[in-house]
Parts: C-alpha cells; structure tokens; sequence
C-alpha cells in the first residue's frame, strides 16, 4: 500500500524511494509488528503458525528470521483442505473485488485498493509517465497479470489499452491506429509484435519505453529491443506477492541488479532452509508482504538471488538484489529415492567445518553416481568418512566424497548433471 508523497512526473515514483537507511529501518520497525499482528487476528493460517510469537518483537529482519516459513505447497495444501484461500486471507469475500487463479491450482485475492499489487513503481521507473497510452499485453483471462499492471498503470494515470496475450496480427494494427507511447508484457512478445508490424508494413514506432516481465530478458534480446527504438527495464513479481523487486536506469542506461520494492521485505535465506545466507551468498528469496488483505509472512518464492552491495546510482536507497538467477527447489530422484536441498542443509549444518556444500548427481554405465562436494575450511580423510556416513544416515543414499577448496556461489545445493532425455 502506498504512504509516500508522490512525486510524479519526476525521476521517481514517491518519496519513500529516497530516503535514508535509518529512515526505512524505523519504517519497518513501526510497520513490522503491526502486521504480524493484524496476520495473527484475521488470518486463521497466521492465527495458528504464529500463536506463541509476540508481535512487539518483530521488528527488523533479524527478527524475522526466527519466524516459520511458509512454501507455496502450504498455501495449495491449504487452499483444498479450506477453500477458497486456506486461511491465509484476513478480507472476507465480500470486501474484495477479484479472485484469480496460478498453476496448482493457487487461488489469489485482489482486493479494491487502487495499485492493489504495486506494480506502478516498476513502471514508472522504467519511463512511464501520466498521460501516456500503454498496450497491455500480459494475460486477463483468470491470472492476475493483466490486472496487476492495469491497475498500476491507471494508478500513474496513464489509459490503458487491455491487449492481454497473443492476437499479433491485431494487436500490430491497434499500435498503428491508436499510437501507444509504451508497452508492458512479457519481452518475447514485445519482439513478436515488432516482427509482425515488420511483416505487414505497419508502423510500430511509437512504443518507445517497455516494462517487461514474466519471461526471460537476456542481453542479445534487451539490445535488438533498443536498436528497434525501444527502451526496455523488466521487474520480478509473483502472482500472490504482487512486485518484488524493479530494474531502474541512470543516464539513460539499464543498472545491474533489482531494487526491492519498498512493500515488501526481502531475505536470502540458505536453499531447504529459513536461515539467512551470509551477506553476498546466492540463496532464496523469502518475501514479507504488508499487504492488509493478504498478509503474507516468509513466503518462500523457490527462486535464486543475491543481495548486491552498495546503493543505486538511480538515487532509491533500500536494498538491491540480482532479479532472478534460478530456481532453488534442486529435488531429485536418485537410485529411485529422493534428494532434497533440506536434507543437504541439515549435512551442512552438522559440520561447522564445511563452508558451503553441493550433492551433485551423475550418471555412468546406465548408473545414478551421487558425490558429495564440500568446501571446507581444514579437514583430510576423517571429515571425508563422517561426510560420507552422514550422507548415508540423512538420504539413505550412499556416495562419494571431495573435500575441495571452494564451491561456485550460485545458490545450487543438489547439482543434477545427468542427460536429459
């Protein structure tokens, strides 16, 4: 929910972007508990896996982190035993205005708050003014896509036209008739639409600015979107979370990593874990919502970041991450049981010794191979056997062990090399 003072048409959405550490540490720890708490009244979920939590308490990340997560297989566990949202919704149904729905399926609330999902500051840090006309091409048939940046996008001020997905051909002739300024979807499309305006002679030009998501934007095609005329920034959102975290530029020119929207609270916690990952380590993104509808605490989103160091030259102050780097749910079949990164992390967590740790899957003469990679700091051949008893004792599974002197830090715990197919 946004508090700030806008400050539209500058080079940032509101205030609240700006300010100081100390400022947005004091924010949080105001807003913090009272969340916690308003999730523990109304919502049936928070009210029984929160009882013996005392709101007051929670007033940083640090407290936080000593807080139960929650994983999507919860809320679609939820969701059936106790339809429609498993408790994990403090509105009633009559005080909101949609209910969408994510493969599971996962049933998500929109409540009628204008900019219900947040999506406006993404936008307007991607160029996105008051007044502009903005093709929408995400989805607004049952998932929330479409309606996520509609709402933003008229929270900014700008008319809408309501594409949704697919239809290139007549969507290439509505931006030759009707001239948008701006584009918002996924950046696949983006390029088919120019492709087809291409093909049939119509002119395109007019999009200049695009606020992309939900699909991949890698370089090659972030640059052939430019040399089309096209400047193109992507945000990182989820269909329960509303935006996570937004790309912004200076001097005209994208910036590494995402800064994190100032909604929600991000922690990088250890793949199979809740617990933190030390600073600059690669590992989940578990997000906080101070959504009054949908008050989500510690949602694990199963994907990979990293928190960067240092503030944006944007000028936004609050914390930047890498934007999306995988997925962290690495389970896998081997010798017909499974391996899961939890089972992993509780190895790592019985050797102080091990710095990071990696199981990683192979295959030879038609044979599953598991070895057990461990960065350690000091150790021979008798931390190799007690590795190697522990790997049996936690996964059932028997497997090599390598002391080696460091592992990548990219956030892989169960590393499955076999051919695919």
């Amino acid at each position: 929910m946004t508090t700030g003072n806008l400050l539209m048409p500058g080079a940032h959405y509101e205030d609240r972007e700006t300010r100081d550490a100390g400022a947005r540490a004091a924010d949080i720890a105001e807003r913090l508990p009272a969340q916690i708490a308003h999730a523990r009244a109304t919502a049936p979920y928070y009210a029984e896996t929160l009882a013996r939590i005392d709101p007051v308490e929670i007033v940083d990340r640090a407290a936080l982190a000593g807080l139960p997560v929650t994983r999507k297989a919860d809320i679609l566990e939820r969701q059936r035993a106790a339809p429609p949202f498993g408790g994990f919704v403090a509105t009633p149904l009559d005080g909101l205005a949609k209910v969408f729905t994510s493969p599971g399926p996962v049933y998500e609330p929109e409540a009628g708050r204008g900019d219900y999902w947040r999506f406006a500051r993404a936008h307007y840090a991607a160029g996105i003014r008051p007044g502009e006309l903005v093709l929408n091409c995400f989805s607004y048939h049952l998932t929330p896509a479409g309606s996520m940046m509609e709402g933003a996008l008229r929270a900014i001020g700008c008319p809408v036209i309501p594409g949704g997905a697919g239809n290139s051909e007549q969507q290439a002739r509505l931006v030759h008739d009707l001239r948008p300024a701006a584009y918002v979807g996924t950046p696949d499309f983006l390029k088919i639409l120019l492709d087809k305006a291409l093909e049939l002679g119509l002119d395109a030009s007019s999009i200049t600015t695009a606020s992309v998501g939900g699909a991949a934007l890698p370089p090659s095609l972030r640059a052939e979107l430019n040399e089309r005329g096209v400047f193109v920034l992507q945000s990182y959102g989820t269909a329960d979370l509303g935006l996570i975290a937004y790309e912004s530029a200076h001097d005209g020119k994208p910036l590494p990593g995402m800064v994190v929207d100032e909604d929600v609270i991000v922690e990088i916690v250890r793949p199979g874990s809740g617990d933190p990952a030390p600073e600059g380590e690669v590992g989940e993104v578990v997000v906080t919502t101070f959504n009054p509808d949908h008050p989500l605490i510690r949602l694990a989103t199963g994907d990979l970041s990293v928190v960067l160091a240092g503030a944006s030259p944007c000028g936004r102050t609050n914390v930047r991450i890498g934007g999306w780097m995988g997925r962290a749910d690495q389970t896998a079949k081997v010798r017909g049981m499974f391996l899961r990164p939890e089972q992993v992390q509780e190895l790592a967590n019985r050797f102080p010794e091990v710095v990071r740790l990696r199981a990683v899957i192979g295959r030879v003469d038609e044979r599953d191979t598991l070895t057990l990679r461990a960065a350690v700091a000091g150790g021979g051949d008798e931390l190799s056997v007690r590795l190697g008893e522990a790997l049996r004792e936690v996964t059932k599974l028997r497997g090599e062990v390598e002391l080696v002197a460091e592992l990548p830090n990219d956030g892989k715990v169960v590393d499955d090399t076999r051919p695919v197919g």
